[in-house]
């Protein structure tokens, strides 16, 4: 992803679409074999240091590069350019760059999917505590938890592979659109704008929007940040469930940790989740990240303004090294995941009986007892189970409600051991796990 957005590999780019572009001319008559000879040899030969010399002189960066290539390309150099305006150099650059960067990601998206199967299926079976409003509920299991984190990551690999096949391109249509430039340059020559544009652009593999101003629609950046950003929240949502789970209360999952590892310069005891906190940090950056293109699409005015130009520059780079950054730490963090089934155990054992007064309730009710009545008792047998609980005792609501009168009389003990068991109650939990980790094995390769 650095070497993608490098300013090398932009400055290659432009080289090769300035060649693309000589070669089309060229059945025009306008350029011939020799010139384009001459630019082939020199497509490569950037220079960087040159370029950003000239531009401190003249305040254009592509003219800078411009006068390098030609500099360089003596027989060809005085017909780069020829009909372009800057963005129908610059902005079909960007749209490859911002193509190949989505296939990146989403490559390491799949890749991150298939892992997440693997972890669904080994804890399919493995009954957990699920959480609402960060209260313990009712029973789930790992591996539908771990389902839910990897749907989300599902779907953002549909969005990263849809775009990346569909983001059209400015296109060669000089400077506001028209094609006003290749017009006047082509008269005459049987060949048409149209037919220049197809060429360069099949090069590349692109295809042009069907209209544009002097740049491509803005919205596409937003649209593609918003993608980005979409990937942020899920990797954040993955990343701070385990800085949650991993905490000393709950104890039940945690990163990976190494042995030499430090986790405070003053507590040496910490094993402090620093992977899901950058997670969590970098994902913000590319939250903002949307906000800026948002406003480069709603206040690009008319055929272009250029107060989006210098914060793409950094935004549109930053936005894909962090979300690259974040999904190979999420996938660093996913295959070294800590288990600990015996703080699950535990956990499940203090507060998974509550989830079965339900069961219990419906049973006793069944069988003759007065709803509302036994609805009473199981609930004073819960608040009084929970105080004994913050004392540091033992889950005792079993015990409680095997010597209640009212439910006794319906339920005998064995059978409220029963319906009072939490891996009794996490339903389809592991049925549904497993199917979706079939599904994510069948997904289709970027």
């Amino acid at each position: 992803m650095r070497e993608l957005f490098s300013e090398e590999t932009k400055r290659r780019l432009w080289r090769r679409l300035w060649l693309a572009l000589a070669q089309a001319q060229a059945k025009a008559g306008l350029v011939t074999q020799a010139e384009i000879d001459d630019l082939r040899r020199h497509v490569g030969a950037v220079d960087i240091a040159a370029a950003h010399k000239i531009e401190a002189e003249i305040g254009h960066d592509l003219m800078a590069e411009v006068r390098v290539y030609a500099s360089q390309a003596t027989v060809g150099g005085g017909k780069i350019h020829m009909g372009a305006t800057s963005m129908d150099v610059e902005d079909n650059a960007e749209t490859v760059r911002i193509r190949e960067g989505l296939k990146l990601l989403a490559s390491s998206v799949r890749e991150l999917l298939a892992l997440f199967a693997d972890r669904i299926d080994q804890f399919a079976d493995l009954p957990c505590m699920a959480y609402t409003h960060l209260q313990a509920a009712e029973p789930t299991t790992l591996g539908l938890r771990m389902s839910m984190w990897a749907q989300d990551f599902s779907f953002d690999f549909h969005d990263l592979r849809r775009l990346a096949g569909q983001l059209p391109s400015k296109g060669l249509r000089g400077a506001v659109g028209t094609a006003a430039s290749y017009e006047a340059l082509l008269a005459g020559s049987g060949v048409t704008p149209d037919q220049i544009e197809r060429e360069v652009l099949e090069e590349f593999g692109l295809t042009a929007a069907a209209v544009s101003g002097q740049t491509y629609p803005r919205k596409l950046d937003y649209t593609v940040v918003s993608a980005l950003a979409a990937l942020a929240a899920s990797c954040a949502k993955f990343a701070f469930d385990i800085r949650v789970l991993a905490s000393s209360p709950f104890g039940e999952l945690g990163e990976p940790f190494g042995k030499k590892q430090v986790g405070s310069s003053s507590m040496p005891f910490k094993r402090n989740p620093v992977h899901c906190e950058r997670i969590c940090s970098l994902a913000r950056l590319v939250s903002a990240n949307a906000q800026t293109a948002w406003q480069n699409a709603a206040d690009n005015l008319l055929e272009r303004t250029l107060d989006d130009s210098a914060n793409r520059r950094t935004i549109l780079p930053e936005s894909f090294l962090a979300a690259d950054e974040i999904v190979q730490l999420s996938l660093k963090v996913l295959r070294g995941l800590r288990i600990d089934e015996r703080r699950i155990a535990h956990n499940l054992a203090a507060f998974g009986p509550f989830s079965g007064t339900e069961a219990v309730l419906m049973a006793a009710a069944k069988r003759g007892g007065d709803r509302q009545v036994l609805h009473e008792a199981l609930r004073d047998a819960s608040m009084r189970a929970y105080d004994a609980i913050a004392e540091g005792q033992s889950n005792p609501l079993e015990s409680l409600l095997s010597n209640d009168a009212q439910v006794g009389r319906y339920v005998n003990p064995e059978e409220l051991a029963a319906l009072m068991d939490p891996r009794a109650h996490t339903g389809s939990a592991s049925r549904r796990a497993r199917a979706f980790a079939k599904s994510l094995r069948e997904l289709e390769s970027v």
